[in-house]
């Protein structure tokens, strides 16, 4: 068992096997917290990140997860249980980081049922519905961060990504009423929206694509696209007790895209 005290920030990172999540892990365990890793079909990036954690001298472990399956929640909210109690000794978490999931970029004239319901179950629902089943673990003062995206917003609106930016800004508005819901328990909700950033997302778009990144580059105020770590420090501050008095807000992380 781990020697850390029952007090210890346990953060759970939905989707930490690579790009944002990843991110976000790392700068969590970095000012302090411990971090259960999540993963779906990359259970060696979650590995990878849980192995990074703990070389720098944080502590982490790896939770498989499919955000899509809401049925199989309550036996991942057990095993999540029973691993805050080997590892850490401890039965509630701090956060959940909401980050799990898939790129956009399918036409509104090709989109089908099936592809449109693929999106609604892992970008709304999944995290709607791991909200309310972790809740119970969730500590008074605690915090929810969802990763959405900004694509919402005016000024990132581009062809193909009408269904993926439609679960995104449910996602972001069910933020701002769970803010409200919640804060009852003093749990603050809130959501991060990055611009284009450099991740897996798009089956490696960016690896696949290269010639796309100076564009998107040119675009923000500071000649480059974001990088995994510039969004998982604003998802760290947003956990931490540094942002205590920010809740319901939709804060976008974009280094200026299409001011």
């Amino acid at each position: 068992m781990s020697t850390q005290t029952t007090d210890h920030k346990i953060v759970v990172v939905t989707g930490a096997s690579s790009g944002i999540g990843r991110g976000a892990a790392l700068e969590i365990a970095a000012r302090g917290m411990g971090v259960v890793v999540t993963y779906n079909a990359r259970p060696e990036g979650a590995e990878r990140t849980v192995e990074e954690i703990r070389a720098n001298g944080g502590t982490a472990v790896t939770l498989p997860l499919d955000i899509s399956r809401t049925d199989t929640f309550p036996g991942s909210m057990n095993a999540l249980s029973g691993l805050l109690s080997s590892e850490w000794g401890a039965d509630r978490i701090h956060a959940l980081v909401n980050n799990a999931g898939f790129g956009g970029g399918r036409s509104f004239e090709t989109m089908t049922e099936d592809a449109f319901d693929a999106y609604y179950r892992v970008l709304l629902r999944g995290p709607y519905f791991l909200t309310q089943a972790l809740l119970p673990l969730i500590e008074q003062g605690g915090a929810i961060v969802n990763t959405s995206s900004s694509s919402v917003h005016s000024g990132d609106t581009e062809p193909g990504y009408s269904g993926y930016a439609a679960m995104k800004g449910g996602l972001t508005v069910a933020t701002r009423f769970l803010a409200k819901e919640l804060s009852g328990r003093s749990i603050r909700v809130n959501a991060v929206s990055p611009g284009p950033t450099r991740t897996r997302l798009g089956d490696n778009a960016f690896e696949r694509f290269p010639e796309v990144i100076d564009g998107l580059a040119a675009k923000t105020a500071f000649s480059r696209i974001g990088e995994s770590a510039d969004i998982g420090k604003v998802i760290a501050f947003l956990v931490s007790d540094d942002s205590a008095w920010i809740t319901g807000e939709d804060i976008l992380a974009t280094g200026g895209y299409a001011l």
